[in-house]
């Protein structure tokens, strides 16, 4: 049964006292730390010296330290740094600074549910979740809003981690908009299939196949990548403001039909199917060992993909038609 939290349910009173320490100043530590600091919290914040992430929390009126004192002065550690850099984090820099009592804080659950990270027993370890990038946390919460929250708890050591965790959401805007109570285990492993099986392997690959799909028919790339990346952005904005059906209102009928109709045949059972055998290999952690093994044998598979993918004739074709769109350069 769902649980949802809201303003009343959540007391900025049980971070009063406590330093909450951000590891890692990118786009979602940033708009976590002004969130919670705008919320009069006391913030302390940790990146890499000399970096751009370094010198914008300097601007943003920060006084950056290194991971160790951040963890060592931080009631709150959290550690918003990369998956396949938070293990090494914690155990160069947080591990040694984990007193009792103190909470242990994630966004994503990969590295405790899979074991690269296990803390001692009496710190709190939970986790909140904004849905939404850091920009939108950010720019929600100054227009008096916010971004839903998931809240998880995995160890709690002082009998007060939900509050703690619900007072965190507060300080983010997130109890303004409803937080969602989950576990580690679903919110890490709904995360990697989403991932892998829609929002970008699934999405990525359709789009390329679409568009080879009309090239190699004869027609010109430039007309397929408008019909079958450039306009993605049309119907994807649609569904995320109306939803499906909302979207097949908003469309031509031509198009609803063809939704209806066409649509299945594309993603049909096999689709279904690959995704179940997907879904099991990160249930069983073959997806963690695989992406933990890719890390520490220095990526060459990563950065071979990344590579092929840039020579893509799509890419090409993309950069030409995106310098003729003025309204997409920052």
């Amino acid at each position: 049964m769902l649980k949802l939290y809201h303003d009343n349910d959540a007391d900025l009173m049980f971070l009063k006292d406590k330093k909450i320490a951000i590891i890692g100043y990118g786009i979602q530590g940033r708009g976590q730390a002004l969130n919670l600091r705008d919320s009069g919290l006391n913030v302390i914040v940790s990146e890499m010296a000399d970096t751009p992430n370094y010198k914008k929390a300097i601007e943003d009126g920060f006084k950056p330290v290194d991971a160790s004192t951040a963890a060592k002065e931080g009631d709150v550690i959290q550690i918003l740094t990369q998956d396949h850099v938070q293990a090494a984090v914690y155990k160069q820099s947080i591990k040694k600074h984990l007193e009792k009592g103190k909470s242990l804080v994630f966004s994503h659950g990969f590295n405790i549910h899979f074991k690269q990270i296990v803390p001692p027993p009496d710190v709190d370890v939970w986790m909140i979740a904004p849905k939404g990038p850091g920009a939108l946390v950010r720019s929600q919460y100054q227009e008096g809003k916010g971004v839903p929250c998931l809240v998880a708890i995995y160890q709690d050591a002082t009998g007060n981690a939900l509050k703690t965790a619900l007072a965190y959401a507060k300080g983010l805007g997130g109890t303004r908009a409803g937080v969602i109570e989950t576990t580690f285990k679903e919110e890490t492993e709904t995360d990697l299939f989403g991932e892998q099986t829609v929002l970008c392997g699934g999405v990525s690959e359709l789009v390329k196949a679409g568009y080879e799909t009309l090239v190699e028919a004869g027609y010109q790339p430039e007309i397929a990548y408008f019909e079958c990346l450039h306009e993605l952005k049309l119907i994807t904005d649609l569904i995320y403001q109306y939803g499906i059906i909302g979207m097949r209102q908003r469309v031509s009928d031509t198009a609803e039909y063809g939704d209806y109709t066409r649509g299945p045949r594309i993603i049909g059972a096999k689709a279904k199917k690959e995704m179940q055998k997907i879904l099991k290999e990160v249930q069983s952690g073959k997806f963690a060992r695989e992406w933990i093994r890719e890390n520490k044998n220095g990526r060459l598979n990563f950065n071979k993909f990344r590579e092929d993918s840039k020579n893509h004739p799509i890419e090409k074709v993309g950069e030409k038609l995106r310098n003729m769109m003025p309204w997409m350069k920052h």
